[in-house]
């Protein structure tokens, strides 16, 4: 079934309701052929901040730009739903649009007397089933406890939004509006007691959308009113320590012994590539004998996504193993080498850094954190020939797609490769060799 109605869609402020600070709320009209009815898109603006041509906000700052993405965001989701409509009924009316974007039924029968109790689930019920049953996995061995964790914790991000943003303990699903995500993005960045960096707040989203699918799949709502925000924001490059750096950490006296432990833990991460949570759980059975020539291997399932990971044990490792052999801590605990939380470990890497004097591209002191030992590791076998598949096999990744983003090209291999090239095509005076 395909309709032939026009949508209009107008942002608009709604000056009448400005509030004392002089900032008046943004709307959007929805007319569907000469019918129409209004939306608040739940944001404020100051008059003189608003460009009434581009229907934008004109103002700098982060709290202008996320004003702006939600009003793309909206307009983007509701033309979408529009032509999902057009595909399922003859006749389509503001208010039914309205409806599907506030992620209601498409015709809301509030006064439907006992309503499905099914439908009654509420978000951080959800919540709560998902992190039961992701608990079960966990004992199973299924899943990892550090992933758990951070369930755990976005709950309980999310209870704190819902209190901030709705001035309430919890939300049904057919409450959720289609600013939901973009509102609970806000939050984490700028609201929040300690705000999230925004790789961080796009990951909690991201993690929340999956609750909220559940509820469609369930049939509590019919479509997932967070689908249409933007997750991803733009790949980070991290740029690897030069080995220069790592060799000027290594080599470093230190008199103080937690950071010279520390020390230690980074450069074994260096040269193993294992995350933080990894070397923290390497015991004496870790070291795995391989080969005809016994070579000793770290073999372990990593941490975080349960996949094997291998690596030989290099010369600067073995010295740090049989360093720390005696070492108490680890022989009460059967560990390889002493590790610190990792909140103290970064916290120390950080001092590390400014006492190595550590510098970033921009000439500044380098925030060292354990995953740049991780970084570095695969940037200093890939540049030495190791194959992308074999490096990934090291680093425990499940695609190796994630590895690719670890890998930074240098200069210096390019250079090596083309070497070959010129060699073979050219002889030394430079002229093209002829065809054999």
């Amino acid at each position: 079934m395909k309709s032939n109605q026009k949508l209009s869609i107008l942002f608009w402020l709604f000056k009448a309701k400005a509030t004392k600070d002089g900032k008046a709320p943004i709307y959007v009209r929805i007319t569907i052929d000469g019918l129409d009815d209004e939306i608040s898109l739940g944001k404020k603006v100051h008059p003189d901040d608003w460009c009434n041509q581009t229907k934008k906000v004109t103002a700098s700052g982060m709290e202008a730009k996320l004003i702006n993405i939600a009003i793309d965001q909206a307009r983007t989701s509701l033309t979408s739903q529009f032509m999902e409509l057009q595909s399922k009924f003859e006749c389509i009316t503001p208010t039914m649009l309205k409806n599907v974007f506030k992620g209601k039924p498409v015709e809301d029968k509030d006064d439907a007397p006992n309503q499905g109790l099914k439908k009654q689930q509420t978000l951080l019920q959800a919540f709560d089933e998902h992190i039961e049953k992701f608990e079960l996995m966990v004992q199973r061995g299924m899943r990892s406890e550090n992933t758990l964790r951070h369930w755990r914790k976005l709950k309980r991000h999310v209870t704190a939004f819902i209190k901030f943003q709705y001035k309430t303990s919890d939300l049904k699903f057919s409450e959720l509006s289609g600013l939901f995500a973009e509102e609970l993005y806000e939050y984490l960045t700028l609201h929040k007691p300690k705000p999230l960096a925004e790789v961080s707040a796009r990951k909690d989203v991201k993690w929340t959308r999956q609750i909220v699918k559940i509820g469609v799949k369930k049939d509590f709502i019919t479509r997932n009113p967070m689908e249409g925000f933007k997750c991803s924001g733009g790949d980070v490059e991290v740029i690897p320590l030069e080995f220069e750096q790592v060799e000027r950490i290594h080599r470093k006296k230190l008199h103080v012994e937690r950071l010279a432990e520390v020390r230690d833990a980074f450069i074994f991460q260096c040269f193993t590539g294992f995350a933080y949570q990894d070397i923290y759980g390497l015991t004496r059975d870790s070291i795995t004998l391989v080969g005809p020539k016994r070579e000793r291997w770290l073999v372990r399932k990593r941490g975080k996504t349960q996949v094997g990971e291998m690596v030989p044990i290099l010369p600067i490792v073995e010295e740090l193993i049989e360093k720390y052999m005696a070492h108490p801590y680890c022989i009460a605990h059967d560990k390889l080498i002493p590790v610190n939380s990792n909140f103290r470990y970064n916290t120390y890497l950080k001092e590390l850094a400014d006492l190595c004097d550590i510098r970033d591209i921009t000439g500044n002191i380098r925030r060292l954190d354990t995953h740049d030992a991780r970084h570095f590791f695969a940037d200093m076998m890939l540049n030495n020939g190791v194959p992308l598949e074999d490096v990934s096999k090291m680093l425990g990744h499940r695609n190796i797609r994630t590895t690719m983003r670890y890998c930074r090209v240098r200069k210096s291999r390019i250079s090596e490769s083309v070497g070959l090239v010129r060699e073979r095509l050219f002889t030394k005076t430079g002229r093209l060799r002829q065809a054999s």
